[in-house]
């Protein structure tokens, strides 16, 4: 099993409904490609630290879990996903660093 960790940085603040919308149509893109064993997300929780990141601060997290390495490269060009990146990037920009790794727990 693989966790693939998502941490989503919108360029600029957006109201919390429109991140609950991506965050909803992201998952139910994951889900139904068949690809995917879960998928949670949830929104960043802002405290006074984050005004020092060094990168940038956080909107939202989100993790995958695959079975395996296959399944895992299958999501970088699952249907869909490529049409909802470019949506969302054109109503509010955003940058996504991951890590791929096993449970932590």
């Amino acid at each position: 099993m693989i966790h693939h960790t998502m941490i989503v940085a919108f360029d600029n603040p957006i109201p919390a409904s429109e991140l609950d919308q991506y965050l909803k149509e992201f998952a139910e893109l994951v889900k139904g490609s068949g690809l995917v064993e879960s998928v949670a997300a949830r929104h960043h929780i802002r405290v006074p630290g984050d005004d020092h990141a060094p990168v940038a601060i956080a909107s939202a997290i989100l993790q995958l879990r695959v079975a395996d390495l296959d399944a895992l490269n299958a999501t970088f060009t699952m249907p869909g996903a490529g049409d909802l990146i470019k949506r969302w990037q054109g109503r509010h920009p955003y940058k996504v660093v991951w890590v791929n790794h096993e449970p932590l727990a």
